[in-house]
């Protein structure tokens, strides 16, 4: 088991998201927002993020920037899950800090896969 926060201002999405992660056992948190998303890391401290770029206000750069920046957050897996699919957007993606980055819709398996386990 894991604990993921999901971050993505679509919040059918971060339902329907948290609700997979959780059938298979995760325990799953969501946010909407930058704000949000700091104020519950803070709280959660996830060991996995899925962080979408696009969100409205401050973007999932910034706010990947910013938790890397914190030492509780060096060892957080940061998954970029977007629409942005470039080489350009992998690029900036890696630069901001994240870890992996995913284009949307993402499947299962290769979620899982990289969420992986406490174990790995």
């Amino acid at each position: 088991m894991r604990k993921v926060l999901i971050v993505d201002d679509n919040a059918d999405a971060a339902e329907m998201m948290a609700m997979l992660l959780s059938s298979y056992g995760h325990q799953v948190q969501t946010a909407g927002d930058a704000e949000s998303t700091l104020r519950i890391a803070n709280e959660f401290v996830p060991d996995v993020i899925l962080l979408d770029i696009g969100l409205l206000g401050t973007d999932g750069h910034t706010v990947a920037r910013i938790l890397r920046r914190d030492p509780r957050f060096l060892g957080t897996i940061l998954i970029a899950l977007t629409g942005y699919g470039s080489a350009r957007d992998r690029e900036r993606s890696l630069e901001s800090g994240f870890d992996h980055h995913v284009v949307k819709p993402a499947q299962i398996d290769q979620l899982l896969a990289l969420i992986g386990t406490p174990d790995e």
